[in-house]
């Protein structure tokens, strides 16, 4: 989930990474507290996907914590969480113009708790003037063949449209053996969406500009542990930590289980490996 940039003053180009897919993954394989739920890891995401304009920055640490719960519901009507996904992200390039982030989720807890994810591509205006963000990346690379092995490849075009926000949207496609429906028929093909707007600038005891709250939606199609989205709130404490809380609903509920609350807390740790 990144999304963890400051919008319109672009405080890091890449404030935060998701790793909300990485728990979907899991939610096809895990009963925890009652409900099926799925994990994923992912690299640089908006709120549940990881379809965002974000590049996590050269030599930026991204440490994150992501829980998914439900609220307000018995176990009998289908009460439980998602495992508790922990993540690191790093920026790996030293460009302006081409970017490359790499990272690592464990999620617990699972059986096979580890998942990979990386993303490169043109951040916007490095093609030419004007030009969209243009990206591909892959998540969910779990470590058991044809368990949590997802490989999802996406597509992300991004653009920031002055006064209203950033959008974003792409493809998606992955091993067709894993990314299924509730019935285990193939279901590995979809698109993806996301917006994000700040809002309450302000500044810093340093004197950075940042945005204070982060609106930030984003939906997946597919009847498969990825499809689904939400809609939530960031709260920027300072530049490089920031905590997201919100709604996340699914197409599937026999995978994921009853739409879920989610608290998502990040941190960026700037100059790390430079």
């Amino acid at each position: 989930m990144n999304v963890r940039r400051n919008l319109s003053f672009a405080v890091s180009k890449a404030q935060r990474r998701g790793r909300a897919l990485s728990i979907w993954a899991l939610a096809s394989l895990t009963t925890v507290a009652g409900s099926t739920g799925a994990a994923f890891s992912t690299s640089s995401t908006t709120y549940w996907t990881p379809m965002t304009l974000d590049i996590q920055s050269y030599g930026v640490l991204h440490w994150g914590v992501d829980n998914y719960f439900t609220a307000f519901r018995k176990a009998k009507n289908g009460a439980g969480d998602f495992p508790t996904d922990a993540g690191l992200t790093v920026g790996i390039l030293p460009f302006e113009k081409f970017q490359m982030e790499i990272g690592i989720d464990v999620l617990e807890p699972s059986d096979n708790p580890v998942f990979f994810n990386a993303k490169m591509g043109a951040p916007e205006g490095a093609l030419f003037a004007g030009a969209p963000a243009l990206q591909v990346g892959i998540i969910n690379a779990g470590t058991e063949k044809d368990v949590t092995d997802y490989n999802i490849g996406y597509l992300v075009i991004g653009k920031t449209i002055p006064g209203i926000g950033r959008f974003s949207a792409g493809p998606y496609v992955g091993n067709s053996k894993v990314l299924v429906d509730a019935q285990g028929k193939k279901e590995n093909k979809g698109w993806m969406a996301a917006f994000d707007r700040g809002f309450m600038p302000v500044k810093d005891a340093e004197g950075n500009e940042l945005n204070r709250l982060v609106f930030a939606a984003d939906y997946a199609s597919g009847d498969n542990a990825l499809g689904g989205g939400g809609a939530g709130l960031y709260y920027y404490f300072t530049k490089n930590i920031s905590l997201l809380t919100g709604p996340v609903w699914f197409n599937e509920e026999a995978i994921n289980g009853k739409w879920k609350w989610t608290i998502q807390l990040d941190i960026n740790m700037p100059g790390f490996g430079k």
